[in-house]
């Protein structure tokens, strides 16, 4: 089946997937999968700096203020195997059942990082897909918020259904940066201000923008506030392993 380009702001996690919803609507199999797999953290024993280093474009963390300890996630990658995205962590390396659900505190933040791809192949080759953008990495960081929620009242069985439909709200959030979800904040990048697409919620915060570098950011935490963040690019990934 042909595909052709749409205002889907979704990006692809998984390397045989294709990067995003399209119209006409796809088939189940071609539909982006949750970006779980590339904004959640892995066994330390699975995280390798490998996908980092075959990207074309700069990762980003936060910058030298940040002292606590730093951990690699990992990598999404398009339909042709090329880098797309990823994702590092700072502070307390949350569990899906964390704080929200055991009233034990987690304190962290996860930035991610989406190259700015002006043209994306289709899972199955035929057609292309719209450029990456700012939303990307909104819908990319509300998604991996939501891996880390788990609501205390909540049963485990019917937390796969809560999920997907969340993170169906997320995508929605996402492609509307300029609605009244969201707000904006001012965080240097690189030392530079730029401004962020912000919005809080109970399990925590999401933000996402642009950098001059030729990537876009989300980042998401909880219980550590996002107002005194900065970013910077990676200089040695050494210090996320």
């Amino acid at each position: 089946m042909e595909t052709t380009s749409t205002s889907s702001s979704r990006v692809g996690v998984q390397p045989a997937e294709a990067p995003g919803a399209t119209a006409p609507q796809p088939e189940p199999a071609e539909q982006a999968a949750p970006p779980a797999d590339a904004t959640a953290p892995v066994p330390a024993a699975r995280r390798t700096a490998e996908g980092y280093l075959r990207a074309e474009f700069p990762w980003y963390g936060l910058d030298g203020a940040f002292t606590g300890p730093r951990w690699l996630m990992q990598v999404g990658t398009g339909a042709d195997g090329t880098v797309e995205h990823g994702s590092t962590g700072h502070g307390d390396e949350p569990s899906v059942r964390g704080e929200i659900a055991t009233g034990e505190k987690e304190r962290f933040a996860v930035v991610v990082t989406v190259a700015s791809n002006p043209l994306r192949r289709s899972g199955d080759g035929t057609g292309v897909l719209e450029a990456t953008s700012v939303s990307s990495a909104a819908w990319l960081a509300g998604s991996g918020l939501l891996a880390y929620s788990w609501p205390p009242q909540m049963d485990h069985t019917l937390r796969d259904d809560w999920l997907d439909q969340q993170t169906e709200a997320a995508w929605e959030l996402a492609d509307d940066l300029e609605g009244p979800d969201w707000s904006t904040l001012s965080l240097p990048v690189d030392g530079e201000p730029t401004t962020f697409h912000y919005r809080e919620s109970e399990f925590g915060w999401v933000l996402a923008g642009s950098t001059g570098s030729g990537v876009h950011l989300g980042a998401y935490g909880r219980g550590m506030s996002a107002y005194g963040l900065g970013f910077s690019a990676i200089v040695d990934l050494g210090s996320y392993e």
